[in-house]
């Protein structure tokens, strides 16, 4: 399956490390996750906003790794947020996970989560 960012001349870059929109091309797998939140394998949840980041990323990770897939495969990133958060811990937890490649994203500072010692949860959808 070929993925290619979406980039249009006529319009401003994105404002951080992701693309407009990913374009995917074949007939294959789609994974969608359900917003997954920064519960670590022993039931704790990390105080630390970077570490409820990796928490998070972790936990997607290991989703698209019994999905047969990676970083690669994501196409679409949508990050919530509550307020007061450094949006860049978030974002730069995002780049590192996905090495780097380019997928479509959102991140929408939302008033409060499930519970309230959850900062972030992330959703994303992967193609293979």
């Amino acid at each position: 399956m070929t993925r290619t960012p979406i980039r249009p001349d006529g319009i401003a870059p994105p404002v951080a490390t992701f693309a407009h929109a990913v374009l995917s091309e074949a007939s294959g797998q789609i994974l969608h996750t359900a917003g997954v939140v920064p519960i670590q394998p022993d039931g704790t949840v990390p105080e630390d906003l970077a570490e409820q980041a990796s928490a998070v990323w972790s936990n997607i990770l290991a989703i698209l790794s019994e999905a047969s897939m990676g970083p690669a495969n994501v196409v679409s990133v949508t990050t919530y947020v509550v307020p007061g958060q450094d949006l860049g811990v978030v974002m730069a937890e995002r780049d590192r996970s996905l090495e780097g490649r380019l997928a479509a994203s959102t991140l929408v500072v939302v008033p409060e989560l499930a519970q309230p010692e959850w900062k972030v949860e992330v959703a994303v959808i992967a193609t293979g």
